[in-house]
């Protein structure tokens, strides 16, 4: 695996969200150091938090013939890999 220009090769990316105002900024850090306070970017001394990160997956993914789980949402970027409508649901 070969790291981007720039970028470390073990690095995960963390979300932090600001407490005031909720501005959400990216950061690379190592995952020991992925609590340790940050600072604000912009100076103005605001208190940021991890948060969760939330991304979505598209692209073809196996899926059983029988009904679809329990559960399952599915939109255009559905992981299922399936055309709209056609996993069951939707």
């Amino acid at each position: 695996m070969r790291a981007a220009v720039g970028y470390p090769l073990s690095m995960p990316i963390y979300e932090y969200e600001a407490v005031e105002d909720g501005e959400v900024i990216e950061l690379l850090r190592s995952m020991k150091d992925a609590d340790l306070p940050v600072d604000d970017p912009s100076g103005r001394g605001r208190t940021f938090r991890r948060r969760l990160s939330v991304f979505g997956v598209s692209g073809a993914a196996e899926v059983s013939s029988g009904s679809s789980a329990g559960g399952h949402v599915h939109s255009a970027g559905c992981g299922c890999g399936r055309p709209m409508g056609s996993c069951g649901l939707g």
